[in-house]
């Protein structure tokens, strides 16, 4: 595994993940946080895909955006309320199409598996629920050291929560981590370095070339969300974002930067 990046090396040059991150697994082309997302999104060529994880009542990491089980499930309620032999049990597709229908939740045990069987990178977004915020970053980062043990280049773990991402840089020292942040303001790159994390990840409606450069100075890489449209693409390479999460996997497959 590479060296995180350090001030006075240009992040850009040692960035080892793919440039183009599928979003939720398989982008608009499935459900999203769900192997047939990630199949899918293996099948058109792309090279990583991003995914949430969360624990379930008995502390077992699964996949799910949400807090509550209602718009991506049949089921009802807190998610982290139930065992995973009842979440496993669910369905996660029938919402997005009929033909995924009883496609279900995956563990992240499951989705290791897809992925390191199809070489797909992985970028783990840790999504705790609310007063889980150390016990899922801690218990992710783990199960992650051990389920890509490795793969190269090794699983980049982000979070919007910072206690999430202290909390796995804890349990999995070796493991990369990245800070999500929906606004940028003037304090982002000291409290990154802070945090030991080796990117910074924005909204690109939240980026210039003043900012971009500045992240780019401290020695971090920069990532951002979410981007659909290569040619809406080519100005954030231009400042020196290292990857873009996308939903399109034309532009997951896509080879031109």
């Amino acid at each position: 595994m590479p060296d995180h990046p350090t001030p006075g090396i240009l992040p850009a040059l040692s960035f080892p993940w793919p440039r183009w991150i599928v979003h939720r697994g398989g982008g608009d082309a499935a459900p999203e946080n769900t192997l047939a997302g990630m199949l899918l999104a293996a099948f058109a060529g792309a090279k990583m895909v991003e995914f949430d994880v969360r624990l379930s009542a008995d502390g077992v990491p699964f996949l799910l955006h949400d807090d509550t089980l209602e718009r991506t499930t049949d089921g009802h309620g807190p998610a982290d309320a139930l065992s995973w032999k009842v979440l496993s049990r669910l369905d996660a597709g029938a919402w997005f199409s009929p033909r995924f229908a009883e496609e279900p939740l995956p563990s992240l045990a499951d989705a290791a598996q897809l992925l390191n069987d199809h070489g797909l990178c992985a970028n783990v977004e840790i999504k705790p629920s609310p007063g889980r915020e150390a016990e899922t970053g801690a218990r992710v980062a783990a199960d992650c050291a051990r389920l890509f043990a490795g793969q190269t280049p090794p699983p980049l773990l982000t979070s919007f929560s910072t206690v999430a991402l202290t909390a796995a840089g804890e349990a999995a020292p070796a493991l990369p981590r990245a800070w999500s942040v929906r606004q940028w303001d003037d304090g982002l790159i000291a409290q990154a370095q802070a945090l030991g994390v080796c990117a910074l990840d924005l909204p690109y409606s939240e980026l210039n070339a003043e900012r971009a450069a500045a992240v780019r100075a401290a020695g971090l890489w920069l990532l951002s969300w979410t981007v659909n449209d290569p040619a809406q693409a080519a100005p954030l390479w231009a400042l020196g974002v290292s990857a873009l999460c996308t939903d399109s996997l034309a532009c997951a497959a896509s080879t031109t930067f």
